[in-house]
């Protein structure tokens, strides 16, 4: 790892022991061997194989009573389960109850097309949702919906789901789905109720041959739409043993995942006989486990634990806890070996248990080789960690003085001041070999700092002139009175009295105080006003506010231009947070642009050429893996400004601004219309390859510090072009324009972003909408529509 990360707290893996026939009950004492194992958790199911014959032998009888009896059939009422006796369940209320996942019944059909299997489908689920709730059950898996029923089956399952949150009051629920929605898991045992379907509903379902990777999730998010986004309902992704591809990852990596589920089968065998995971595999784990609410893994049937059911595997540590350094666990350096045909699968089994017969728990040992071996954590994990998905309201430093913690924060930004730096040493270089002449009169260069804050480029700019050679005349503007103190304090100990700190909003400011009593120019206006998408800070407003002081002929603005960008996005977690708040007092949770830290996101419009899961990573070592997603997503310009402006354009609001005759009508969204020249609007047409669900647009922004003889300086948070123009940059998080409802996508469409920036010479707000076309027949369709989002009750005030 690298030195930087030394210190840095690693994600701790969670694992849990799951078998799909556990030969014993789940007692305490079962629990806390598990623990000694190097377990966290056990999952045990609700009820018991006597519940399952009872349930069986319940609907034989009604068979027969139906085969036999002369009362028409829908005279015959269908079959009650009678409550559970304590020998249907192996749970009870216990110490350990809080360290199970408990599973519901998988030979139930809740999706079933025969209405008697769904109806005592429903019944065994109630019963068991509401005993687990009693017993103080916490987690209950459920087996996700039987594909092969198709959308009428989905809706019945949600529909159930839905109940059993209520049912439930304090149960996390967790659907168990497949990462590959072709891959469904539905083999049929001998005591599933779906074998007993009637002849009649048995050819109702939809034919295999229509699922797709994505039917998985596009069930899923069935589910939770009918459920609300709900705050207690998530995913049990089951990993297979071949990873489906980039996109579909990025798309269930979004969702609230709470298990990930590794069964044997998704494990390969080394060449030294040792279980381990592919490179894709390791990857997503290793994203999932960085997220803010860290899934919970479970290995599922890979043997009984330890001298529990087979005795010729008995725990050689006294103490029960395995070894800290199995290497034989590491993966090889080298590519992974083919897969194995499945006799030579079990040959090589053989040999692995023979191999590790000193190691009871080879899988456990390799999860844990891989939590002690994870890649170091990136300059945004270590800074952002806490900020994750976490929203934040825009600043609005026109109207509020910003605290000193708030400024702090800005300061850490490892990059944006070398950047302004580097910008102002270029520009006062070039000023000199162009022969500038200076508006100080003599060889000092005039920098003035607006918006100076605590002064860091202030110091910046000193900086830039001590390197340079070349002497500046300085000032601070500065509104905030209490940051004016300290930069008071920074003159006098920091800067040998070489500022001249000036206390006032920027665009009152006249400029510098001459000895006769004029007010002189400015030759670099240096500036820092920029939002998370450039403009929604108000710096084109405060720009052109305080552009009459810039030397008109030769004057420089830093920055000199900058450009708002868009990308559709999915953020399952961010609008569940959303929809929570607006059914609260924040009414308006929606039409407010978030500044936030995005990071469980999924890039629905992406370009082309992306990695195959296949592809990823081969032969990498752990600690040099990238977890960081490989898409690359579509982002978008959507405007741009520049500075300084031009002179007629600033005459000419100066006329609107008052109302007079000259000046023209009223302003086209109110106000004289002084400020209509910083109004925008774009249409934005994305691609959508795959089917998704749009939650929102996330905005980026990209700036011009400035552009001279030796080339630009630039910053950018867009994650396209961020790498080359202002690594590790952490000063902007990105923003969010949110949807009220969820746009629903399939695969080969397009969506229009329409974008607004409006004004009203009083305040500054942002409008939105979204559109869904796909090509039928050659024509192009519209299929959805969002609403016109408006965040003008909350616009930043001028």
């Amino acid at each position: 790892m690298d030195s930087e990360s030394v210190g840095e707290p690693m994600p701790i893996f969670y694992v849990g022991h799951h078998e799909t026939t556990r030969a014993q009950p789940v007692s305490d004492t079962l629990v806390r061997h598990a623990q000694d194992c190097g377990y966290d958790m056990l999952t045990s199911p609700i009820t018991n194989s006597h519940f399952h014959s009872r349930v069986l032998g319940l609907l034989s009888a009604y068979n027969q009573a139906i085969e036999t009896a002369s009362i028409p059939l829908p005279a015959q009422p269908l079959p009650l389960i009678p409550a559970l006796e304590n020998v249907d369940s192996p749970l009870h209320p216990s110490d350990t109850i809080s360290q199970l996942v408990t599973l519901t019944s998988t030979w139930i059909d809740l999706a079933s097309p025969d209405p008697v299997i769904a109806y005592l489908s429903r019944q065994v689920f109630s019963l068991e949702i509401a005993y687990a709730a009693f017993c103080g059950v916490m987690n209950v898996a459920v087996r996700g919906p039987r594909l092969s029923h198709g959308s009428a089956g989905i809706s019945q399952y949600a529909r159930a789901i839905k109940e059993a949150l209520s049912i439930g009051s304090y149960v996390n629920i967790h659907i168990w789905m497949p990462m590959d929605g072709t891959k469904t898991n539905e083999d049929e045992h001998i005591g599933d109720l779906s074998r007993f379907v009637r002849p009649e509903y048995a050819n109702s379902e939809a034919p295999n041959a229509r699922l797709s990777p994505y039917s998985a999730w596009d069930a899923w998010n069935a589910i939770r739409s009918v459920c609300r986004y709900h705050s207690r309902l998530s995913v049990a992704l089951d990993l297979p043993r071949k990873f489906p591809s980039i996109t579909l990852q990025s798309r269930w990596y979004a969702e609230p995942i709470r298990l990930i589920n590794l069964s044997e089968s998704a494990f390969l065998v080394n060449n030294r006989g040792s279980f381990v995971l592919s490179k894709p595999h390791q990857i997503f784990i290793f994203r999932c486990l960085r997220l803010k609410s860290t899934p919970w893994l479970l290995l599922s049937d890979v043997g009984p634990l330890p001298s529990v059911n087979d005795p010729d595997m008995v725990m050689s540590y006294p103490s029960g806890y395995l070894s800290p350094s199995l290497a034989a666990d590491a993966p090889s350096s080298g590519s992974m070996p083919p897969s194995p045909t499945p006799a030579e699968a079990a040959q090589v089994s053989k040999n692995s248990k023979a191999k590790s017969k000193n190691d009871p728990t080879p899988h456990l040992s390799y999860l844990r080789y891989l939590q002690r071996n994870q890649p170091p954590k990136n300059v945004f994990e270590r800074f952002g960690g806490g900020y994750q998905d976490y929203l934040q309201s825009p600043l609005q430093p026109l109207t509020d003085n910003l605290e000193s913690i708030t400024y702090e924060v800005f300061e850490k930004d490892p990059v944006k001041y070398d950047w302004y730096e580097r910008a102002i040493a270029q520009a006062l270089k070039d000023w000199v070999v162009e022969g500038r002449s200076t508006s100080s009169g003599g060889q000092e260069v005039v920098v003035a700092v607006v918006g100076a804050g605590r002064g860091p480029l202030v110091t910046r700019a000193l900086r830039a002139s001590e390197s340079t050679g070349i002497p500046i005349r300085a000032y601070a503007i500065e509104k905030n009175p209490n940051a004016y103190v300290l930069l008071q304090r920074h003159n006098l100990e920091d800067w040998q009295g070489q500022v001249t700190v000036v206390k006032t909003d920027m665009r009152a400011w006249r400029g510098p105080t001459l000895p006769e009593g004029d007010f002189g120019k400015v030759d670099i206006l240096v500036s820092e006003l920029l939002g998370s998408f450039a403009d929604n800070e108000l710096s084109p407003e405060c720009l052109d506010g305080v552009q009459h002081v810039l030397n008109p002929m030769d004057g420089i603005s830093i920055p000199a231009s900058y450009t708002a960008h868009l990308t559709p996005i999915s953020t399952p977690r961010i609008y569940a947070d959303l929809y929570g708040r607006s059914l609260g007092s924040d009414t308006a949770a929606f039409d407010i642009p978030w500044v936030v830290m995005l990071h469980q996101l999924d890039y629905l419009s992406t370009l082309p050429n992306q990695p195959d899961a296949s592809e990823l990573m081969n032969g990498t070592k752990i600690n040099q893996l990238k977890v960081d997603t490989p898409l690359t997503p579509n982002v978008q310009l959507v405007w741009e400004f520049s500075h300084p402006l031009s002179p007629t354009i600033l005459a000419q609001a100066s006329l609107r601004r008052g109302g007079s005759a000259i000046g023209g009508g009223g302003g086209f969204t109110g106000g004289d219309g002084a400020n209509e020249h910083n109004i925008r609007f774009s249409k934005l047409t994305f691609p959508i390859q795959d089917q998704g669900a749009c939650h929102g647009l996330a905005g980026y922004f990209e700036t011009v510090l400035y552009a001279g003889s030796e080339g630009s300086v630039e910053l950018s948070t867009n994650p396209v072009t961020m790498e080359e123009k202002s690594k590790d940059m952490i000063s902007w998080f990105p923003i969010l324009f949110p949807l009220k409802t969820p746009i629903q996508l399939p695969p080969n469409s397009e969506l229009e972003v329409s974008m607004w920036r409006q004004t009203d010479d009083r305040k500054v707000w942002y409008e939105w909408m979204v559109e869904a076309f796909v090509n039928i027949n050659g024509y192009r369709t519209r299929i959805a529509i969002s609403e016109l989002h408006s965040s003008k009750s909350n616009g930043c005030l001028m």
